[in-house]
């Protein structure tokens, strides 16, 4: 379906996790709002009122329509909008370097339709440099020059799917221009329907910004992850030790170890900053070693596996091993670089039966072949030699993992939670309640 030109106060090139929520809160303030996207089956399914993402329901997709939101596939949507943001992927290249093909893509349609005093915002995660040495150069192809004729920024997105406090609109938003002026022009523009806008320096110390809150996670998921390992040998509950120095109240924040990091910011984001460091000729020491141990927990979630497996007096190659969760993070459905594949991957590797059970994905393939699904949640729990929790649903209480499971890793530290209804993070000191169960 086709929009006509001039027509619409912003674009967003982009209808994901980020652009589909940002179009949303634009559309709420009274913005005449396109949603421009490459790919057709998006663009239809938005236009017969289906959601594609977690965050936003059928219903909410109902009232952008109602209030004039449309999308299309036709970049000529561009031509006289005032305001276009470009929220396309930014993945990794086979050779694990950044991969900015989407955005010179989305930077090339935008300056073929670019016109005067247009403010053009760069929200994909990249490294420092881009909007000025990629995008900038693409945009004047069009005669018009950033800062003069136009208006660039950068600002980054910060979207966690899946969370039910923060959005877009009570979500502090970075924004930094290619000039001051530009910098005012995207700051005024997200202040129509995000409540604070905080002012970077400019594009460079914005597009930075974004790259150090991954990073920081990155790397503290990697020492939790890594002292998991040993602690483990040195007889400490880790989850204990975190918990009582989570009660600090300044100078500590409490990360938890996992099976591995998954989603498209933290396995993802660090590579673009160290990409950037070596174009210097500086090892990124700090984010190379946390990549490392973060990528080597599939591998441990394994090892443990066949320990348990052997203390049960069973073989690996010879066991029904129930998954529990093939998405990155809990109650929602996306599954990028989840670390339940390659959990998933080594353990078939060596002979397992596998089977899985996850309630928002329906059908699942490692490595082109199909997991089993158990739809049967209760007997499939009973029925595995050995089940590990690797995504921690809702719906996996404590409760009936330790009245179901008969042999059971937990890699989430879901058995250290008090009650199924705490908040995500909350832990208790209390033991594990029975043999068989086990904390990673």
């Amino acid at each position: 379906m086709g929009v006509s030109t001039s027509t619409s106060d912003l674009v967003v090139i982009g209808l994901g996790y980020v652009g589909l929520p940002l179009a949303q809160e634009a559309v709420r303030t009274g913005l005449r709002v396109t949603g421009l996207d490459v790919n057709r089956r998006v663009v239809d399914g938005l236009n017969a009122g289906l959601s594609h993402i977690d965050d936003l329901s059928e219903a909410d997709i109902a009232e952008m329509r109602l209030s004039g939101f449309e999308a299309t596939v036709d970049p000529s949507a561009l031509k006289g909008a005032q305001t276009i943001v470009i929220c396309v992927p930014t993945p990794l290249s086979p050779d694990g370097g950044p991969d900015l093909g989407p955005v010179t893509s989305a930077a090339e349609a935008v300056a073929e339709h670019l016109t005067r005093d247009s403010l053009v915002i760069l929200e994909s995660t990249t490294y420092p440099g881009t909007t000025d040495e990629v995008v900038r150069p693409i945009l004047e192809k069009s005669g018009l020059n950033a800062g003069e004729d136009f208006h660039l920024a950068f600002s980054p997105e910060r979207i966690d799917p899946g969370n039910p406090l923060f959005g877009v609109a009570n979500t502090p938003k970075v924004v930094g221009g290619h000039t001051d002026l530009c910098g005012e022009m995207a700051a005024a523009f997200y202040g129509k329907f995000v409540r604070t806008v905080v002012r970077a320096r400019g594009t460079r110390e914005a597009e930075m910004a974004k790259l150090l809150e991954n990073t920081y996670r990155h790397v503290n998921i990697a020492l939790v992850n890594e002292m998991a390992v040993f602690c483990r040998e040195l007889g400490v509950d880790l989850w204990d030790s975190i918990a009582c120095a989570a009660t600090k109240p300044f100078g500590f924040q409490a990360f938890y170890p996992g099976p591995g990091v998954g989603g498209h910011c933290i396995p993802i984001d660090p590579n673009y900053l160290s990409y950037k460091v070596k174009t210097l000729g500086y090892p990124f020491r700090f984010v190379e070693l946390a990549q490392e141990i973060n990528a080597r927990m599939p591998g441990y979630v394994l090892q443990r596996a066949q320990e348990m497996l052997n203390e049960s007096g069973l073989a690996l190659s010879r066991s029904r091993i129930l998954l529990l969760g093939a998405t990155y993070k809990a109650d929602i459905a996306d599954r990028r670089e989840s670390p339940s594949e390659p959990v998933a991957a080594k353990l078939a590797g060596k002979g397992a039966t596998l089977s899985y059970h996850d309630p928002y994905v329906s059908d699942w393939r490692v490595n082109g072949e199909p997991v089993p699904r158990a739809e049967n949640l209760g007997q499939a729990l009973a029925e595995a030699d050995l089940t590990i929790l690797l995504t921690d649903h809702r719906e996996y209480t404590r409760e009936l993992l330790t009245e179901r499971a008969r042999l059971l890793l937990d890699t989430r530290g879901v058995l250290r939670r008090p009650n199924p209804n705490d908040p995500q993070g909350s832990r208790t000191t209390t033991p594990v309640v029975r043999d068989g169960l086990q904390v990673l």
